[in-house]
């Protein structure tokens, strides 16, 4: 492992027509990417691959055309200004698939760019906040490029790199990138409350971040028993954890184990996990396998969404053709709960948007992907209530569906059902 003065310094070994992963979320080396963007004059062609990252994503602006080209594998807010559907793109895939893109030698890696924490006395740093898909970057780049941060949590579980499998290292002591939790408003709280009645004690969770997910965290302090196996936590779990609600007793895989595959939260959620065993960080492809996560009892996913239509199709990656996020892990844990013995997915959105549109629709808008089809999909909750979808034909969902919009939008939803039941081949 060689150990450079700076950031400069140390990417100077990248070279044109490469292909770089990014280590993402909470773990992003904000101090490599800063020394990559300082040699963009040299480089060309260079192929950047990430999750969603922090910072402002410099190499995707428009003046280091011709040096970089990026290809998102989740939009992140830091990307959706600089995405033109080609110099900047997007490649769809399930989070659980990703790994096996990247052992597949389709977009080969030669360099992996990631945030560690300080080796201990046998050598060991690991991949702290995020190990989900950098796992799989880490054994297939030909170089690894490191900033080791006494900041980053050393965290359990798979993410453990030994200091031999690092070619190129900087120090550097910066605090790690956070996430507040988001407000809870009337609207939130009420889908809240509707999700968080279908979930039984001993459930196993599986939660994304954001005021929905949240808002169903804080109404779960009566439960009990209750598990985690999910993709990612943040600062709703933890009150959720230290208050003892969640115990994981009862869950069948990792017992007393907490296991995600990444995290983001704030400063107190990375010094709760800091060389806590009972939290666990996986590679993602095991953590987001619908087989894994089915041997839980009572699998809960809760998921959000753009939109959703009358028949249960679930857009939740674009606003019609423009891309905002990506496939993520939806599928993955709809699946898989639905594959649990008392397992329940759930689709959780607010019934409008801001400007006041629904989101429930009859239909999608033009350009949108369909992340969870309507052969997936079971319950659907608004603050309106809960629609379960599942052994219902198109017309019983349709009125199901209308039935927790907006009170101001049920009338003209029925209206347009009606004229798309008219519609013949």
């Amino acid at each position: 492992m060689k150990l450079h003065k700076d950031a400069t310094s140390a990417m100077s070994v990248i070279e044109s027509g490469q292909r770089l992963f990014i280590h993402g979320a909470a773990s992003t080396p904000l101090r490599l990417i800063e020394g990559l963007v300082a040699h963009a004059d040299r480089l060309g062609n260079v192929e950047v691959m990430h999750l969603h990252t922090f910072g402002d994503a410099a190499y995707a602006a428009p003046e280091y055309t011709g040096s970089f080209r990026v290809a998102n594998l989740f939009l992140g807010g830091n990307m959706r200004g600089h995405y033109d559907g080609d110099r900047v793109d997007y490649l769809p895939c399930f989070l659980s698939e990703i790994p096996a893109l990247f052992r597949s030698g389709q977009r080969p890696i030669d360099v992996a760019l990631l945030h560690l924490s300080p080796p201990d006395k046998h050598g060991f740093c690991t991949l702290g906040c995020s190990v989900d898909v950098a796992l799989e970057a880490l054994h297939c780049a030909r170089t690894v490029i490191a900033q080791i941060n006494p900041n980053m949590p050393r965290v359990h579980g798979d993410g453990f790199v030994h200091v031999s499998r690092i070619g190129h290292c900087i120090e550097v002591d910066d605090p790690i990138p956070e996430v507040p939790p988001a407000p809870l408003g009337e609207i939130e709280r009420a889908i809240g409350r509707h999700a968080a009645s279908l979930i039984e004690d001993g459930a196993t969770l599986q939660m994304g971040i954001g005021a929905v997910p949240d808002a169903v965290l804080a109404a779960l302090q009566d439960h009990r028993h209750l598990g985690v196996h999910t993709e990612m936590w943040s600062d709703g779990l933890l009150d959720l954890i230290e208050s003892g609600v969640v115990d994981n007793s009862l869950k069948k895989s990792h017992r007393g184990k907490t296991v995600s595959g990444f995290i983001m939260g704030t400063r107190r959620v990375y010094d709760f996990i800091d060389d806590d065993p009972s939290v666990i960080q996986a590679r993602i492809d095991w953590v987001n396998s619908p087989h894994e996560i089915a041997k839980n009892p009572r699998v809960t996913a809760i998921n959000s969404a753009i939109e959703v239509d009358l028949t249960g199709q679930v857009c939740a990656d674009s606003i019609g053709h423009r891309i905002i996020s990506g496939v993520g892990g939806q599928m993955d844990f709809i699946r898989g709960a639905s594959l649990s013995e008392g397992g329940k997915p759930i689709i959780a959105l607010p019934s409008r948007t801001r400007n006041g549109a629904s989101r429930l629709v009859p239909a999608l808008k033009r350009g949108a992907g369909v992340v969870t089809t309507r052969s997936h999909v079971h319950f659907i909750v608004t603050e309106y209530g809960v629609a379960n979808l599942y052994g219902r034909t198109l017309n019983e969902r349709a009125g199901a569906l209308i039935d927790i919009a907006h009170p101001d939008d049920r009338e003209a939803l029925a209206r347009a059902w009606r004229d798309c039941r008219m519609v013949r081949g």
